[in-house]
């Protein structure tokens, strides 16, 4: 039996890993939708896609969603995933089609990510030259990030700029200087950061219209 093209769904938020007592809401989604939603926790990996389409659960943006469990073969889910993008080594980095980055803070166990959009840098703090989001691009200048992968997650290809220690701790300083209020407090403290990951999306990605 063919994989249905649409699914009833039920999705509430989840706060802190527990589910909230707000009301269940109920929409049906397209199964690429379905798909999108799991490539984003298990990336193009058929036998967890298979697993959670079973299983008929997903946390996905802060909500929880629910449906009827099914069961797939590996031929059809390899169908559904082939619609969606793969990595691509060959994509030139293009600085100005970047629109969001992570900084990268230590390493291992002890490895976190702080997020920034393009527009929450782009303010220029009164008296600054440059904006935080001009001084993050002009620091991959001189070389060239690296292609890493594509996320699913992100629906972007993903760029990783290493910074010797050095070149880290004043890069920081330039940001968190040129920083308006809101994007000064959420760069306070942090150390600096081992990498730069900038984010380019695929324009026409599969599953871009999914909600919430």
């Amino acid at each position: 039996m063919p994989l249905t093209e649409t699914i009833a769904m039920r999705f509430t938020e989840e706060d802190a890993g527990y589910v909230t007592v707000r009301p269940d809401v109920k929409q049906t989604f397209r199964l690429v939708e379905l798909a999108d939603m799991v490539l984003s926790v298990t990336g193009k990996n058929v036998s967890r896609v298979q697993q959670i389409f079973r299983a008929g659960t997903i946390v996905y943006n802060g909500y929880r969603y629910w449906w009827d469990g099914f069961a797939s073969d590996e031929n059809e889910i390899t169908g559904l995933l082939a619609l969606f993008p793969d990595a691509d080594p060959a994509r030139p980095f293009n600085a100005a089609q970047v629109t969001a980055v992570s900084l990268e803070i230590g390493g291992g166990t002890q490895r976190s990510m702080v997020d920034i959009a393009r527009g929450e840098a782009s303010a220029k703090r009164l008296f600054h030259k440059r904006s935080p989001w001009e001084i993050l691009l002009a620091a991959a200048k001189d070389s060239t990030p690296r292609y890493e992968k594509y996320s699913h997650a992100e629906r972007a290809d993903v760029y990783r700029f290493h910074l010797s220690s050095e070149t880290a701790a004043s890069l920081l300083k330039q940001i968190q200087d040129a920083s308006p209020r809101a994007l000064r407090k959420k760069l306070a403290a942090l150390l600096p950061p081992a990498a730069i990951l900038f984010f380019i999306p695929r324009t026409n990605s599969v599953g871009a219209g999914t909600p919430p």
